[in-house]
């Protein structure tokens, strides 16, 4: 069969468009990861919670339901959740619930029941639950990995004794938090509790936990530092120091003791590019320009920025501490994205108003050179009500925040050069079926 130049000209176009649309069906439907979400069921506030899941396309951004998902997280009250060996596994910090079946945890009111559960991660994201794993102290409400993933460790706000606190920080400790360390089976996931090999009881027997000072904020791993912030209004807040092994899991008291950050209403103390971020909720006043594009005023909020010494010191990083955004309040959680670029700072705002403009993300620009702080131009950006963390997907294009006051999941496009945030071309905000706790992400889709 021959063809005219003209035909041969359709034949062609043809053949391109239908290549074309060939590709892009392909990109459309290529999953590039999994968010999982941990929270609450509205109506069914003093049961157990749930773990929502949804697919990312890496096209679009756009997020579709995992098939089987949300299913229940193994405990009431679930906060923090953390995925490791390569994804394989899921484990949930379940906060448990009070006498009254309420989700405030205290120390004279605590939370009963609290638990660690465990979940495989199978094909498409599924979720199936494995066991169930206990904390040594009194009402747990964080939870991390080491780098290695050989190790898991949960922050309590309470020790279960009293009388370990002075063995282990000294005279003046009447009360005191705890970690409990685990060793994780790297094949079924399974935990095992690591004993307190530096700090024995009074009675000699090794403590099954790692005292840390009382009124515990937050915890994170740094170099081969583990920091615990603690403090209230009263006392103040400081970031205690524990050397850590990563052959053992082993904790060991710092030489360098307790630091004071000259702040009384910290929440939350988080690495990012390899350097510490204490958020404290307490106003700020610039008198006179300042450095990057702040301008005099006064904030409500601030973000103190820290290199890391040795053994775990914190040492002021160059240009001192930067303001939050003036119009958001109640920094709670904070990321650096993955070219190391960008600083995004997600603001709860008042936690009680589902309507709060007080919500949104503030954006940075980081300083190459001097790693100095500035804002976006265009920030702050939108959110949900009440966001409570923020997790970019594994291509790096779209950031999410999971928000608590109006139960959904809002995503954005992120500028490569600027960090700029803006809507996708798609849907931004999904709905979940109650109030968000904690986000993160898997980028193993198979």
């Amino acid at each position: 069969m021959k063809f005219t130049k003209f035909g041969k000209a359709l034949l062609m176009s043809a053949l391109s468009v239908g290549l074309v649309l060939s590709v892009t069906s392909c990109v459309e439907s290529y999953t590039v990861g999994y968010l999982y979400v941990t929270g609450t069921v509205t109506s069914q506030s003093g049961g157990n919670g749930i773990i929502s899941g949804f697919t990312i396309d890496h096209n679009t951004g756009k997020l579709n339901n995992i098939d089987g998902l949300p299913i229940s997280s193994g405990g009431a009250n679930p906060g923090r959740a953390v995925l490791l060996i390569g994804s394989k596994f899921l484990y949930v910090l379940n906060r448990g619930a009070n006498a009254q079946g309420g989700a405030t945890c205290t120390t004279a009111v605590p939370c009963e029941n609290s638990n660690i559960s465990e979940f495989a991660v199978g094909g498409n994201g599924i979720l199936t639950f494995q066991e169930t794993f206990y904390t040594q102290g009194i009402n747990p409400f964080r939870i991390i990995a080491d780098a290695t993933g050989n190790y898991l460790y949960v922050l309590d706000h309470d020790a279960p004794s009293s009388a370990s606190c002075v063995l282990a920080l000294g005279p003046s400790a009447t009360s005191c938090g705890d970690i409990t360390a685990f060793q994780i089976n790297q094949t079924t996931g399974r935990l095992q509790l690591i004993v307190n090999a530096q700090v024995t009881s009074s009675n000699g027997a090794a403590l099954s936990y790692f005292p840390v000072p009382a009124n515990p904020i937050d915890f994170l791993f740094v170099s081969s530092s583990f920091l615990t912030l603690s403090g209230t209004p009263t006392t103040g807040d400081s970031v205690f120091p524990y050397t850590y092994s990563s052959g053992t899991g082993q904790l060991t008291v710092s030489q360098n003791g307790s630091q004071l950050l000259n702040i009384k209403q910290a929440t939350a103390i988080v690495s990012g590019g390899g350097y510490v971020y204490v958020l404290d909720n307490e106003p700020i006043t610039i008198a006179s320009g300042g450095t990057g594009s702040f301008t005099a005023g006064t904030y409500p909020s601030q973000i103190l920025p820290f290199s890391v010494g040795t053994a775990g010191a914190l040492l002021p990083q160059t240009g001192g501490i930067v303001p939050d955004d003036a119009t958001l309040s109640n920094p709670i959680f904070l990321t650096v994205e993955s070219k190391g670029k960008v600083l995004y700072v997600a603001n709860q705002g008042n936690n009680t108003n589902t309507s709060n403009s007080q919500s949104g993300l503030a954006g940075y620009v980081i300083d190459p050179s001097t790693h100095q702080l500035s804002f976006i131009a265009g920030e702050p950006f939108g959110s949900g009500a009440g966001p409570q963390c923020m997790v970019e997907d594994p291509s790096d294009q779209f950031l999410y925040e999971a928000d608590f006051n109006d139960s959904s999941v809002t995503g954005r496009v992120v500028d490569p050069n600027s960090g700029s945030l803006t809507n996708m071309r798609v849907a931004s905000t999904y709905a979940l079926q109650g109030p968000a706790a904690w986000c993160l992400v898997d980028g193993r889709t198979n």
